[in-house]
C-alpha cells in the first residue's frame, strides 16, 4: 500500500485528484467550467491537465456508450485457459474482435478473462465457436450477464 501512495503523491496531489474528480464523471466539462468549480484560474486547470495527460494518467477522453439502447443486450464473461507460452498472442487475437469490450490477463485457474457485448445469442455462440478455433485455447467458460449492477471506468482516487 505504501508505495502506492508514494507512487501516486509523485504523480497527483489534491489539486490534480479534484481536476480528475470533475472529469471522470464529466469529460465535456470546459477548463473554465473546471476551474471555477475549484476557485482556480483556467490557466492552472490547463497546465494540470496537460501535465496528466502527458504523464498518462489521463490516457484520453471517450464517450460511455449505453450498449443496450444501441441493441446489444447480450453481455458476457468468458474465462480461457490459455497454453502459457501463447497467453499473450491470445489475448492480442481476442482484443481485436469487434465485440470484445475487455481483455484482462489473470490469476487462477483460467488465464484470461474476456467482457462481451452482442446484439443475440447466436452472435455470442459464433464468437465463441470463432475463438475455440485458436489453438492455444485449451478451454474456455462463457457466463451471460443476467444484469448490469455496475459498469464504470473510473472509481473514485485518494492520495491515503
Amino acid at each position: 500500500m505504501e508505495l502506492r501512495s508514494t507512487r501516486t503523491k509523485e504523480l497527483v496531489d489534491e489539486l490534480d485528484l479534484q481536476i480528475l474528480d470533475l472529469i471522470k464523471d464529466n469529460a465535456r466539462l470546459s477548463i473554465r467550467e473546471i476551474a471555477k468549480a475549484l476557485g482556480k484560474s483556467p490557466s492552472v486547470v490547463h497546465r494540470r491537465l496537460k501535465r496528466l495527460e502527458r504523464t498518462g494518467v489521463i490516457r484520453r477522453y471517450v464517450a460511455l456508450l449505453d450498449y443496450a439502447k444501441l441493441g446489444y443486450g447480450i453481455h458476457a464473461l468468458t474465462l480461457l485457459q490459455v497454453e502459457g507460452g501463447y497467453i499473450t498472442d491470445v489475448e492480442k487475437i481476442l482484443a481485436q474482435e469487434p465485440n470484445v469490450r475487455a481483455v484482462y490477463d489473470i490469476t487462477g485457474e483460467y488465464d484470461v478473462a474476456v467482457i462481451t457485448v452482442f446484439s443475440s445469442v447466436n452472435e455470442l455462440d459464433s464468437f465463441i465457436k470463432k475463438i475455440l478455433k485458436v489453438p492455444y485455447i485449451k478451454r474456455s467458460v462463457t457466463n451471460i450477464i443476467l444484469r448490469v449492477v455496475k459498469d464504470s471506468p473510473n472509481i473514485g482516487v485518494s492520495l491515503s
